[in-house]
C-alpha cells in the first residue's frame, strides 16, 4: 500500500495539497501594498520638508513690501521696484525686501528715512553699502522692528539692488 501512495505522489510532482502556499504568487500581491504605502509615506514626508513658503510651516510668506518696509519704519523709495517681499514668523518676527531702484538714488533715501541713524557704510563684507539701525541709534519710533539691515548691491553703473530685513529680537 505504501508503494502506491509513493506511486501516485510520483505521479503528481511535488507535494500541492493542503498547508503549502505558493510563495511565488503570494509575495507579489503582498509586496504591492507595502510599496504603495511606503512611496506614499516618504513623498508625503518630502513634500512636508519643501513646503517652504507655508507660513504655518515657520516659512517665509509673501507679503506687500509696503507692509515689509513699514514693519522697519521706512517707505517704498519712489522710483524702486520691487523684486520680493517677505515675512517669517516664529519666536521672533523676520520682514524682507529685495528693490531694485536708481544707484543714485539709494543715499538719499537712506539718509531721508533713517535722519539719526549712523554713516552709512562702505566696503566689501557689506557689499557696495551698509546700513544697520536700532532703536538705540536712530531707528523712527513708528518701527515695530527692533532692527533694520539694509544692504546694497550695484549691479550695473544705473541699478542698485537693496536687501532689507526688519526683524525683532
Amino acid at each position: 500500500m505504501e508503494g502506491a501512495i509513493a506511486v501516485v505522489a510520483a505521479e503528481n510532482g511535488p507535494e500541492t495539497g493542503r498547508g503549502h502556499t505558493r510563495w511565488g504568487l503570494v509575495l507579489p500581491i503582498l509586496a504591492l501594498p507595502v510599496l504603495v504605502l511606503g512611496f506614499l509615506i516618504i513623498g508625503m514626508f518630502m513634500w512636508a520638508l519643501s513646503d517652504e513658503d507655508d507660513p504655518r510651516a515657520g516659512g517665509p510668506a509673501k507679503v506687500p513690501c509696503a507692509e515689509a518696509l513699514a514693519f522697519g519704519g521706512a517707505e517704498r523709495p519712489a522710483k524702486a521696484q520691487p523684486d520680493r517681499c517677505t515675512v517669517q514668523h516664529g519666536i521672533d518676527t523676520g520682514y524682507a525686501a529685495v528693490l531694485r531702484m536708481p544707484r543714485e538714488d539709494v543715499r538719499a533715501w537712506l539718509r531721508e528715512t533713517y535722519p539719526d541713524a549712523p554713516e552709512i557704510r562702505t566696503g566689501s563684507p557689506c557689499g557696495a553699502l551698509c546700513l544697520d539701525v536700532s532703536h538705540e541709534d536712530g531707528l523712527p519710533a513708528s518701527a515695530e522692528a527692533h532692527v533694520v539691515q539694509v544692504r546694497v548691491e550695484y549691479e550695473n553703473a544705473e541699478t542698485a539692488l537693496v536687501r532689507f530685513s526688519a526683524f525683532t529680537m
